[in-house]
């Protein structure tokens, strides 16, 4: 992977999942509202200063987000944190840098 250019497309992984999961509290108290799933789907990941993660997210049937998640480099013992989403996405919409 190219420092700085965000990677293809993958699946999601129990990681992302992991992910996505310790996020959600931020995205739920910023939207103030509980979400009555949160299944991450797929990802993308971009290698900066630490990681973002850019993962599509599924919060109900038909109804997905897009979050984007910064993990510090390890030394900096910094938790995760949700700096960026936008809501009402669609299965089939691509998960773009934003």
């Amino acid at each position: 992977m190219m420092c700085g250019a965000p990677s293809a497309v993958q699946p999601a992984t129990a990681a992302t999942q992991a992910i996505a999961d310790k996020v959600r509290p931020q995205l739920e108290e910023k939207e103030n509202k509980k979400f009555p799933q949160f299944k991450a789907v797929e990802f993308k990941s971009q290698v900066v200063a630490g990681m973002n993660y850019f993962i599509k997210v599924q919060v109900d049937e038909d109804d997905f987000v897009h979050i984007r998640v910064y993990e510090s480099l390890p030394h900096e013992s910094k938790p995760l944190a949700l700096t960026s989403y936008q809501t009402h996405k669609g299965r089939h919409d691509e998960l773009t840098y934003f």
